[in-house]
């Protein structure tokens, strides 16, 4: 039997199922950052902490911040390393410290230095805030897409940065034409 290569989700949503039963990932939208053998990174975009960016800006001592952040939202990147903070942003990758560029303009970056900016209106327009990342061991990810724990869809960087973080899952849905609230929470067997 010829058995297929894993597929790169990188630059992808997974999409939790409506029958995922770890709190971590239920109802999730996860973009994945990175994809190879080794394993899978990516950074949950709609799961908002009780923590806004203005806590995380004050807790850093960074004075002075345009103070709309005091109502934006930083979200829970995922179980692993809670206390490291990610960026997810849109421009170019050279600009900051510690970036990983992902795609085309989409680019990853955990340093200091783009806080700095952001929090004087000179970072990302387009940019999301998370502390935690999700983490799969080498053929983890591609065993749970095996076992239909999530749907995948190429990217797009409109449901990450424009879309309210509360509609994003089903907005990712609506990629592949599925309305999530039809699909059974309830698994079947024959």
């Amino acid at each position: 039997m010829n058995q297929a290569a894993p597929t790169n989700l990188k630059h992808h949503f997974l999409i939790a199922m409506p029958t995922m039963a770890d709190p971590n990932f239920a109802h999730s939208i996860t973009y994945v950052c990175e994809h190879n053998e080794e394993g899978a990174m990516g950074i949950v975009v709609n799961r908002p902490l009780d923590l806004t960016v203005g806590d995380i800006l004050a807790h850093l001592e960074i004075e002075d911040y345009d103070h709309h952040y005091n109502e934006v939202a930083v979200m829970c990147g995922g179980p692993v390393q809670t206390e490291r903070g990610f960026v997810l942003h849109r421009s170019e990758p050279a600009r900051w410290d510690n970036t990983q560029l992902i795609e085309s303009d989409i680019c990853l970056t955990s340093s200091r230095d783009i806080l700095l900016a952001i929090a004087h209106n000179e970072g990302p327009r387009q940019h999301l805030i998370a502390l935690g990342y999700a983490g799969w061991g080498a053929g983890q990810l591609d065993q749970e897409m095996t076992q239909n724990a999530w749907l995948s869809v190429p990217a797009s960087a409109h449901i990450m940065f424009d879309i309210p973080y509360e509609q994003r899952w089903q907005a990712a849905a609506n990629l592949l034409g599925i309305d999530l609230n039809l699909l059974s929470d309830q698994i079947g067997h024959a």
